[in-house]
């Protein structure tokens, strides 16, 4: 009995099946109703194409940043180690103190220099690497995408490797020859000449990333030394280690190791502009594109808002026959959120399929429109790359359903709190 007394004679509890029932009977707007149809359904979409684009958008840029960092860091060393003053003749010795340093993978010699470029056909810049066979064969960005010819015998050989951009360019393939010009060449009493010798191209590589493809070189290190005048000096020790994300420990680590004779500067450091500018790009890009569905959720107001007025003689009715303001709100908050929700996953899902297709996608749309879509030559990427961020992605996700929710909330008051007799009085 106390139980009977203290149970509400017309209470039901929260989101009951009836809430539910009204709130899916609104969603399916009759023809009277069409233009409230209408709105819904923009909103639909538009928080459909806000959170898809989003998704792909931020896909695509951390596809770009995280490709083209592989790209650098896999030509370029984690840790660069110079010495000050001097030349830097005990490279040897210096790497193989650095070598053992827990988490090092190789100290690998380097000479650097630019050069003038040409065949019989055509003339253009360079970057000389001078760098050992082992050393090059540990960069698996080259060794491992070798396209005609090898890197075998390649101390011994006096020849060099080139990339596929730079042998198009020039008009040669494997075994042909290519002169080097060097404006640092020997000194004599009327200034430095240049130094010009010819070579043969071992092997022809392709990194994927066009400006290195169009530029680099890399020469036999005792070659290099010969060629720039270095004698038994090299410029740099390139340091790679296990994972440049924890560069800065590893940087301590190597400083203790050779002592304060030397600089080092790690990958960070010789990028930071760059990644300075990609941080913002992603931070704007994010801003801007979210503003669609903001926008997309100031729809579900302005339809939700319509709804409400349209069901005024409804919403009295249910007062006066015993539904609580909490039951109003409660059926409007589930036709408002339905369409944001709906439309989130079917934007998650959307995003998502076409991260999962986007080359191929590129590659219809280039061809229906017939026109190179994200040059190499611009962008620098031979492909469009999209890697989908978990945790970004459900920011996007929470972001819509959020917006979604919140936009509903003050159409939905504005229902509980609607007097019957008002609403009937002229019915």
């Amino acid at each position: 009995m106390a139980a009977g007394r203290n149970k509400p004679i017309n209470g039901t509890s929260a989101f009951a099946p009836f809430e539910w029932m009204l709130a899916l009977r609104y969603l399916r707007a009759r023809r009277k109703e069409g233009f409230i149809s209408v709105i819904a359904g923009f909103s639909f979409v538009g928080i459909m194409l806000g959170v898809a684009t989003l998704i792909i958008v931020m896909a695509v840029m951390n596809g770009f940043r995280n490709d083209l960092f592989s790209k650098i860091l896999g030509l370029n060393g984690h840790v660069v180690v110079l010495k000050i003053g001097e030349p830097f003749k005990d490279y040897d010795a210096i790497a193989k103190r650095i070598e053992q340093v827990p988490g090092v993978q190789h100290a690998l010699p380097l000479i650097e220099g630019q050069v003038m470029v040409s065949s019989k056909v055509q003339a253009t810049g360079g970057l000389v690497r001078g760098m050992s066979e082992a050393g090059l064969k540990s960069l698996k960005l080259v060794s491992g995408n070798i396209l005609s010819g090898t890197l075998d015998g390649f101390d011994e050989s006096r020849a060099i490797a080139v990339g596929t951009r730079l042998a198009s360019a020039l008009g040669v393939n494997q075994n042909d020859s290519i002169t080097l010009v060097s404006p640092r060449g020997a000194t004599t009493p009327f200034g430095t000449a240049p130094r010009t010798r010819t070579y043969r191209i071992a092997a022809i590589f392709e990194m994927g990333m066009s400006e290195y493809d169009r530029s680099v070189i890399f020469m036999p290190l005792s070659e290099a030394q010969r060629y720039f005048s270095k004698r038994e000096a090299v410029d740099v020790l390139e340091v790679l280690v296990d994972d440049p994300e924890a560069v800065n420990a590893y940087q301590a680590d190597i400083r203790t190791a050779i002592g304060n004779t030397y600089q080092t500067t790690d990958w960070r450091q010789r990028n930071e502009t760059f990644f300075k500018v990609l941080e913002i790009e992603r931070l704007v890009m994010f801003i801007i594109l979210s503003l669609i569905i903001l926008v997309a959720a100031l729809n579900i107001v302005s339809g939700m808002m319509m709804l409400v007025k349209d069901k005024g003689r409804d919403i009295a009715i249910l007062r006066t026959m015993g539904a609580t303001r909490g039951s109003v709100m409660r059926v409007f908050l589930i036709t408002g959120a339905a369409i944001g929700v709906v439309g989130t996953l079917a934007g998650f899902v959307l995003g998502v399929v076409f991260c999962w297709n986007i080359e191929s996608i590129k590659n219809i749309v280039a061809w229906v429109t017939n026109t190179e879509l994200f040059d190499p030559k611009i962008y620098y990427l031979t492909k469009l790359p999209a890697q989908i961020d978990p945790v970004e992605t459900a920011y996007i996700v929470a972001m819509g359903l959020g917006l979604s929710i919140l936009a509903t909330i003050y159409p939905s008051w504005r229902a509980s709190t609607l007097d019957p007799v008002e609403a009937l009085r002229y019915e």
